[in-house]
């Protein structure tokens, strides 16, 4: 917000009412034009950030806060169309884990295929959310130990997958999470405030959750993605042109 308001001589305040309202207004539109959706496929996973301080930093007395701390987006993508149908900021929680879930279910139009990470949550919250009215697996990766410190900051090793049908009759041949995690990058390279090891972090829960809705209303309707030669909105039927930023801005009351 600090180079907004340098480049646009705007004081600070300005720009984060600016981002208030414009999150507020992205959260509403994304709420009611995401209906219906004849999604076939989802994958869905998690993508960690933190508020005001790193988990580890958290002062004693504000331990247990929901505000402050590890931050986690849930995002549930389709992969066909590129679309982002549901995100849910918050922690990594059962409780947050049923929010999205219920959220992405009283979207879609008809069955889906689904495939989440071995995250143990979901099993309860997709089985309360779609019944036996899904075909639901996990994919559960398995890694390696890091080797020395140089790898600090890097995940460890992939070593191998395990695929396990936990609903219905799901394709093994769709049973992936690759296009959510690509998804994640797409976060981080776009999102200032999920840049890692800077000082871009989000102060205030708050605004985070405003930046994350202004982020996938601008995904979804404004990007041009680069295989499908349109906005993901596009491909999935909800919009028949690219957003442009001023349209955007319109959304704002």
């Amino acid at each position: 917000m600090r180079a907004t308001s340098r480049l646009t001589g705007a004081a600070k305040k300005t720009v984060e009412r600016l981002l208030v309202s414009a999150g507020t207004a992205c959260l509403a539109y994304h709420d009611k034009i995401m209906r219906n959706l004849p999604c076939k496929v989802l994958q869905v996973d998690e993508v960690w950030s933190f508020t005001r301080c790193k988990q580890a930093n958290v002062p004693e007395h504000l331990k247990g806060a929901k505000e402050i701390g590890d931050t986690w987006t849930w995002i549930g993508l389709d992969p066909q169309s590129k679309l982002v149908a549901s995100y849910h900021v918050g922690k990594r929680e059962y409780a947050d884990a049923y929010t999205f879930i219920h959220d992405l279910a009283s979207r879609l139009a008809n069955r889906v295929q689904l495939t989440s990470d071995g995250h143990t949550p979901y099993l309860q919250a997709v089985e309360d959310a779609f019944g036996a009215e899904i075909d639901y697996s996990m994919l559960i990766k398995l890694y390696g130990k890091p080797i020395g410190d140089e790898t600090r900051y890097s995940p460890p090793v992939c070593i191998g997958a395990r695929k396990r049908r936990i609903i219905g009759q799901p394709d093994t041949d769709l049973v992936s999470t690759s296009h959510v995690e690509r998804q994640n990058l797409t976060v981080r390279m776009s999102a200032r405030r999920f840049t890692r090891l800077t000082n871009a972090f989000s102060k205030k829960l708050e605004n985070h959750k405003h930046q994350v809705s202004l982020h996938f209303m601008h995904y979804n309707f404004c990007r041009i993605h680069q295989s499908l030669r349109v906005t993901p909105a596009m491909e999935a039927g909800i919009s028949d042109h690219v957003w442009t930023l001023e349209e955007l801005a319109d959304l704002i009351p």
